[in-house]
């Protein structure tokens, strides 16, 4: 073995000695670490005074949230008590309130206590926080990757500002791979990582930190093993396959792969193959596309293709992206193959975004007229001697629910933006519609 095997061997995991020491070196999340936020102001040793706020992090898991916490601490001088809501109790959480009452008593100094999970704090536990967090015993630092407003108590939300982090960009995990592969603290330059390889890592990664430098330690590892006593280890996409036991898929997030997948996906949806949108929905969670980004495609195909065909086609692509929002990945691969399969298999109609989209081009060539007189707004004082609404026939007054009256402005009398098609539910529309537009007169 390469003597650089010393790099792995009876230390602790890349991803733990690669943690920031300060918010500078922290990747991603600029838009909490802008001059004056919280983030730097609990950061700021100046400031490391009782009374600061709390806040809970939220996002998804490898964002930085344990990194954000422990890089405040080390920053401001404060004190520094990490609890995991896995093992933690209320006996616990005392204790912790205990010692820092103590410590800002007797020393001056102030405690930030990070919270990991909250979400799995039951409400009596989370209640054990509220005194310490209310007088300012201590700084609470909360973590969750589930929604807030669902896992956290009221009480304990209204004292802390709440603060979304956002998955990293490719951009934020390269450069944290690549200082990873530099810094002493990492591999310390004793490998050599092909482009094509650190692509693969941040493909592999999903936008998460701790993933990425996993991958990369076990890759780097795979190299070391299997190189001379005097090469340098070489880390090549194919032992990064090899390392995390999966085949590496040509998929960039931002090239032309992302832009043929997902437009297979939506074909293969809008042409009733559920078969199809399956495998091409397999491909983008595999390649570690956002889960969001595919349930909003979902919720534009239900729009779009099927429309008033099936109505419950868009209700069900919706739930499927509250779903991912509630729960994230892995799980939220089963609510996403539930739409895509319930949209593949629903009749299909495009006669809502032709209707609007006709309207639209109308509207903006000029074609219009003024709002018919018996149409206006006759509430305002002098609106009747204008003629604003003489002649208006209210339908309810009618047992069919349906008058002889004209809506369009003159110019488009008979105009039909809706032609509703006569798959699923449009075909009872269909007539419905035509019985309808008979009696209205167009």
């Amino acid at each position: 073995m390469n003597s650089s095997g010393a790099l792995f061997q009876g230390q602790t995991p890349l991803a733990v000695r690669m943690r920031p020491t300060s918010l500078d070196e922290v990747a991603g999340q600029q838009h909490l670490l802008g001059a004056g936020s919280p983030i730097v102001a609990l950061a700021d040793p100046e400031a490391a005074k009782p009374g600061t706020v709390s806040v809970i992090l939220w996002g998804p898991p490898g964002t930085g949230k344990t990194t954000l916490a422990q890089a405040i601490a080390r920053s401001s001088g404060r004190r520094f008590v990490e609890l995991s809501a896995v093992t933690a109790g209320v006996k616990d959480v005392r204790q912790v309130m205990q010692g820092a009452l103590d410590q800002r008593d007797l020393y001056g100094q102030s405690t930030i206590l990070f919270l990991d999970e909250i979400h799995r704090f039951s409400k009596a536990q989370q209640d054990a926080l509220l005194p310490g967090v209310e007088n300012g015993w201590v700084i609470l630092i909360a973590a969750t990757t589930e929604n807030p407003s669902f896992s956290v108590i009221s009480p304990l939300l209204s004292r802390s500002l709440l603060l979304t982090l956002k998955p990293l960009t490719d951009g934020d995990l390269g450069a944290l791979i690549d200082r990873a592969v530099a810094d002493a603290r990492g591999l310390d330059g004793a490998i050599e990582l092909h482009d094509e390889a650190r692509s693969a890592l941040i493909g592999l990664s999903s936008g998460d930190a701790r993933r990425a430098l996993t991958a990369l330690e076990a890759a780097a590892g795979v190299a070391v093993t299997e190189n001379g006593d005097d090469e340098t280890p070489i880390v090549t996409a194919d032992r990064v396959a090899q390392a995390v036991d999966r085949a590496l898929l040509r998929y960039d997030r931002q090239g032309d792969e992302h832009y043929d997948v997902i437009s297979a996906f939506i074909k293969s949806i809008r042409g009733s193959d559920p078969d199809a949108a399956v495998h091409y929905l397999a491909r983008m969670i595999e390649a570690g596309e956002d889960a969001r980004f595919i349930a909003r495609r979902l919720m534009v195909h239900a729009a779009e293709d099927i429309g008033l065909a099936d109505p419950r086609a868009l209700q069900i692509a919706v739930a499927a992206a509250d779903t991912v929002q509630l729960i994230g990945m892995p799980e939220a691969r089963i609510p996403l193959a539930e739409a895509t399969i319930y949209l593949a298999t629903a009749p299909k109609s495009n006669a809502v975004i032709a209707a609007i989209d006709g309207a639209l081009a109308d509207v903006k060539a000029g074609r219009m007229g003024p709002v018919p007189l018996h149409l206006r707004d006759a509430h305002y004082a002098g609106a009747k001697r204008l003629g604003h609404g003489k002649g208006y026939r209210y339908p309810h007054d009618d047992p069919r629910g349906v008058v002889t009256q004209s809506h369009l402005p003159d110019p488009l009398r008979g105009v039909r933006y809706y032609e509703p098609t006569t798959h699923g539910a449009e075909r009872e529309l269909s007539d419905r519609l035509e019985r309808i537009r008979r009696i209205l007169g167009d």
